[in-house]
């Protein structure tokens, strides 16, 4: 069963369109990114799918129903989580209070002890709101957004403001929710982390799917050249070289290959018959983030003006 399907999705603002013809799907239990620049029409899919937004055609499904049926409304917020951008809590309640009062919202919620160990709250489960650092309000979003124990939990830059620790320990973390067999749809600017955790990829830009595939192969990955890079030895030129290469801006030298073994081979071979050293040496293919600039190189939307989908009290929120 897919957990989320959108086909031919469409939404205007005014004589803008602003996403045309989006299609995709997540599989249950699987961690499907979206990913794509500011104004690319990545917000406005999200706002439908979570029920915040009206589409102007396609098909949308969530959990096998429409999120913009008002009838689904009350059973989707039952078995979907959120942690979107800014979720608006009560400053003054402690972060257990805060998390156990949102557990009350839903029919079978997990324990409010074991998601505060999961999201890494345990220190911190009498300090009030209005006291944590930021990092640990977007700890905190997380626990509000997995409580409630959701079979798709919907992930909005889940860790902007994490150090490097806690970055890895909130992936942990999403992992352990997929092998447990919530769905999960990431929305990213981190292309480590996309690489990290996504089983699936999509990029969209100017308001179209321009690509989908696993981090590993999305764009043709796995079949772009490879780069051979090392610094060029004291007295040599590039014309010494056994292998084509161009020089980079620091002096390096790059040589951009199909097969690297081959090339390999004789660069190092060239090196040790003179008795040089080949510096810096590393093997590379295109990274996730470069194949994700190639394909977003090309589309630079013009800015759209869309009317808020916010709620009376000025935020996006959970149950």
């Amino acid at each position: 069963m897919n957990h989320v399907l959108v086909q031919d999705l469409h939404k205007s603002y005014r004589d803008k369109e602003a996403v045309r013809g989006v299609s995709f799907h997540v599989e249950a239990g699987e961690i499907f990114a979206l990913l794509g620049p500011n104004g690319a029409g990545k917000t406005t899919t999200l706002e439908i799918l979570e029920g915040f937004r009206d589409r102007d055609g396609g098909r949308v499904e969530v959990l096998g129903r429409d999120p913009g049926d008002r009838a689904h409304s009350a059973w989707l917020r039952r078995h979907v989580g959120l942690v979107l951008q800014d979720i608006a809590v009560e400053p003054y309640l402690t972060v257990r209070e805060t998390i156990a009062r949102n557990a009350g919202y839903y029919p079978a919620p997990r324990s409010v002890d074991e998601v505060v160990e999961l999201t890494g709250l345990t220190e911190k489960s009498r300090t009030r709101v209005k006291d944590l650092s930021g990092g640990q309000k977007r700890r905190l979003d997380l626990a509000l957004g997995v409580i409630g124990n959701p079979r798709l939990l919907f992930l909005d830059e889940p860790t902007t403001g994490f150090d490097p620790n806690a970055r890895h320990g909130a992936w942990d973390v999403v992992r352990s929710l997929r092998d447990a067999g919530t769905s999960i749809l990431l929305t990213t600017h981190y292309m480590d982390e996309a690489q990290a955790l996504a089983d699936r990829v999509a990029v969209i830009a100017d308001g179209r799917i321009v690509a989908t595939g696993t981090p590993a192969t999305i764009g043709g990955r796995d079949h772009a050249l490879k780069r051979i890079r090392f610094t060029l030895p004291d007295g040599c030129s590039p014309a010494d070289l056994p292998v084509p290469v161009s020089v980079e801006d620091d002096g390096a030298v790059t040589a951009s290959v199909a097969e690297p073994t081959l090339a390999l081979h004789r660069l190092t071979g060239w090196a040790l018959d003179r008795g040089l050293l080949l510096d810096g040496l590393t093997v590379e293919q295109p990274s996730l983030e470069d194949v994700y600039l190639g394909l977003t190189a090309d589309h630079q939307p013009a800015p759209v003006l869309e009317p808020s989908p916010l709620s009376a009290a000025g935020h996006r929120s959970t149950p």
